[in-house]
Formats: C-alpha cells, sequence, structure tokens
C-alpha cells in the first residue's frame, strides 16, 4: 500500500516537470587560455517552455554538454516570461524586442497562418504557445541575443484588461 503511494507520488513530480518542454538552440565549444594552456568547455543556450503562456531563455556554461544543458535549462526557469495569448493563439499587438545588437519585430496574425519565424525565434515562440505570428529578425544574426530580443518582445505586450486597470477605468470605456 505503502508502495503504490510512493509510486504516485514520483509520477505526479514527474507530470509536473514533463510540463516544460526544453529546446536547445545553439551548443558551442568554448576555450579559456589559462596558465597551462588552453580550457575546453561548452556553452548551451536553452529555450524553456510550457506552450501555455510561459517560456524562458537561458544560458549554461559546464565542461560537458550535458552539465551545459542542465544549467542552461536551470537559467532558463529563473527567467520566464508571462505570454498574454488571444483566441486566435496569437499576441494581442504588434511588439519589438531588443537585446545586444539584435532586435525581433512581430505582428499578430489570423488563424492559420502558423508561425513564420526564423531561427531562435521561432523556437521561442513555439515553447510559448502562439501558433499564429509573423515575426522578424533584425541586426544580428547572434541566437542568443535574437532569443532574448524575442523574450522581451513577449514581455512588453499587453492585454486590453491590464491597460483599463493600469489607467482605472473600466475595460468597456476603452472601447468608446
Amino acid at each position: 500500500m505503502a508502495d503504490n503511494r510512493d509510486r504516485r507520488k514520483k509520477n505526479k513530480g514527474r507530470e509536473k516537470d514533463s510540463e516544460w518542454q526544453e529546446r536547445v538552440v545553439q551548443i558551442r565549444r568554448v576555450t579559456k587560455v589559462v596558465k597551462g594552456g588552453k580550457k575546453l568547455s561548452f556553452r548551451a543556450i536553452v529555450v524553456v517552455g510550457n506552450e501555455k503562456g510561459q517560456v524562458g531563455v537561458g544560458v549554461g556554461k559546464a565542461s560537458d554538454v550535458i552539465g551545459a544543458v542542465k544549467k542552461g535549462v536551470a537559467d532558463g526557469k529563473k527567467h520566464l516570461v508571462e505570454v498574454p495569448l488571444n483566441k486566435a493563439y496569437s499576441i494581442p499587438h504588434p511588439s519589438t524586442g531588443r537585446a545586444g545588437g539584435a532586435r525581433v519585430f512581430m505582428r499578430p496574425a489570423a488563424p492559420g497562418t502558423g508561425v513564420i519565424a526564423g531561427g531562435a525565434v521561432r523556437i521561442v515562440l513555439e515553447l510559448a504557445g502562439i501558433r499564429n505570428i509573423l515575426a522578424k529578425q533584425l541586426g544580428s544574426d547572434n541566437p542568443l541575443n535574437n532569443a532574448r530580443a524575442a523574450a522581451e518582445a513577449l514581455d512588453s505586450l499587453r492585454t486590453l484588461a491590464d491597460v483599463a486597470e493600469e489607467r482605472g477605468i473600466p475595460l468597456e470605456k476603452l472601447y468608446a
């Protein structure tokens, strides 16, 4: 009897973790020059999301790839962004995000459009749960900065309800 309870607890914990999906955007071998020569390590850029409006971009560095990915996942979960989705699984309004030299422009799209985006931005949008959107990377082609710019653009989104609450007026008055 106690065995079944323990098993259920383990499965419940696993289900909680399996809600999160993680995708590796890039793995790079990096070197640091030290007194004895060169020290090799790996840098992993990982995007973590639950496809229900939460997404995060993380970076991990370790001497092995698996360790770097694990650290990247932990970092991504620390930097989660809430994304307001509408009925068409799109964003409420156009948005632009900046990170480093990268700029990412996003526009809402009609149902059936799909995710029109490239590279790291596409991964961020898919793991956020967005199914219809137009996005364009401008400036840099660095995957880390583009992923961070996409996360920033998603973080800056506001719904009509948020704006009404901020201004202290009823939602119906915004439409008038």
